[in-house]
């Protein structure tokens, strides 16, 4: 599977996003015309691409202009409207009301509003409107894994339909927590509403994985100059290392801490709830000794990189834990399938997984136990859809 990683070397924009992609896949310009005649603006924006040269790098430079330049304050309602009755690609259209919703939600939660009556001032010209749905259409056609580096968090102020803001402005800043930022000195905004709102979408990785060759490089550029530093965003691409084995490897985050203070019951309670939590892959518990030769519990979660703020959050909500070990582990997962079989005209789902010695097969228990048979009757149904499924995945 391609990967893509972004590195925020002078900020991002939707352009600098688009021009990026662009860059790198410039045969995914021809359609975009098409993309904004299928929006229903054809007429309400213009769009260019081209070769530029700073002076050190050589990228492209995309820009959206818009027709109309005079009203700005467009109704996130109004813009959901017409792109859900639009004739965009079910995908990309996905994409860009996903990152619409994303703005409006903290739009109403600044001004404590609805969503349903946020208006949108910058993000509501139409030379921005076609940035996020040129950026949905673009995700859409990738179809890849993305990461990304630190982003830069800018300095100063910025002058926006409700007056003179701080850099990063207020809904940009909701839209990047939980992101690393970096403070590298220079003035200005370095990374849009519309940029974030691409980023907080993209939900990447925080780092890059493993097994990966390194494929192209892009640089998408903006309309900013800042001095000392070229004012793009870097889009390398990179391709999985092909590999033999019938295994994978991915990168999730492992979460550790011990309970002293808590009763049983109450963990218990708490790990039942934390099992549930998106992005929780697997939680164990075990006994231990702690400080002062006090009874504990070991808790360790395997948690999705991309949630594992989430999940932290979760943990300090739920257990008496003052502190969590957080660590980035590499693991080796199996390729595996879920196939349902019928045994005596009653369907079980059987999991098959490819081992490097051949296929096994495990019956889901719950599934068995629900049949309602003694244990006799179990073992022979088990042997059965086990055998069934493992001859299904080798037709």
């Amino acid at each position: 599977m391609r990967h893509l990683h972004l590195d925020l070397v002078g900020g991002l924009s939707g352009d600098m996003f688009i021009g990026a992609v662009l860059d790198v896949f410039p045969g995914l310009a021809d359609g975009l015309e098409d993309v904004i005649v299928a929006a229903g603006f054809p007429h309400l924006v213009s769009l260019a691409r081209k070769s530029h040269n700073d002076g050190t790098i050589t990228g492209t430079h995309f820009s959206v202009a818009a027709a109309e330049t005079s009203h700005h304050h467009r109704h996130y309602q109004d813009i959901r409207s017409k792109l859900v009755s639009s004739d965009l690609s079910g995908t990309a259209r996905e994409h860009a009301l996903a990152m619409f919703q994303l703005i409006a939600e903290v739009e109403a939660s600044i001004h404590g509003k609805t969503v349903e009556n946020v208006a949108f001032h910058e993000v509501g010209a139409w030379d921005s409107i076609a940035d996020i749905v040129i950026a949905g259409h673009l995700i859409a056609m990738l179809d890849a894994s993305w990461s990304v580096g630190p982003l830069p968090l800018g300095r100063g102020f910025i002058d926006t339909a409700h007056g003179r803001l701080p850099v990063p402005a207020p809904a940009t800043a909701r839209l990047l927590s939980g992101f690393e930022v970096i403070d590298d000195g220079i003035e200005g905004e370095r990374i849009t509403p519309t940029g974030a709102a691409i980023l907080k979408h993209l939900s990447p990785l925080r780092r890059l994985p493993s097994r990966l060759s390194l494929a192209q490089t892009g640089f998408g550029f903006g309309t900013k100059v800042f001095p000392g530093i070229a004012n793009v965003v870097r889009l390398n691409v990179f391709e999985s290392v092909s590999s033999s084995s019938d295994w994978e490897l991915d990168q999730i985050t492992q979460l550790r801490f011990e309970i002293d203070d808590q009763t049983p019951e109450q963990l218990a309670q708490a790990l039942e709830l934390l099992r549930h939590v998106d992005g929780v892959l697997e939680i164990n518990q075990l006994p231990a000794i702690g400080k002062k030769q006090r009874q504990s519990s070991s808790v360790s979660l395997l948690v999705k990189a991309e949630e594992v703020d989430a999940v932290t959050n979760m943990c300090f909500q739920l257990t008496s834990t003052l502190g969590i070990r957080r660590q980035l582990v590499e693991r080796a997962v199996l390729r595996r399938q879920e196939v349902l079989v019928s045994v005596n005209n009653r369907s079980y789902r059987v999991k098959v997984a490819h081992r490097p010695g051949g296929l096994t097969a495990k019956i889901e228990m719950d599934d068995l136990i629900a049949s309602g048979l003694d244990l006799r009757e179990q073992r022979s149904i088990r042997e059965q859809a086990e055998r069934l499924a493992i001859e299904q995945v080798n037709l």
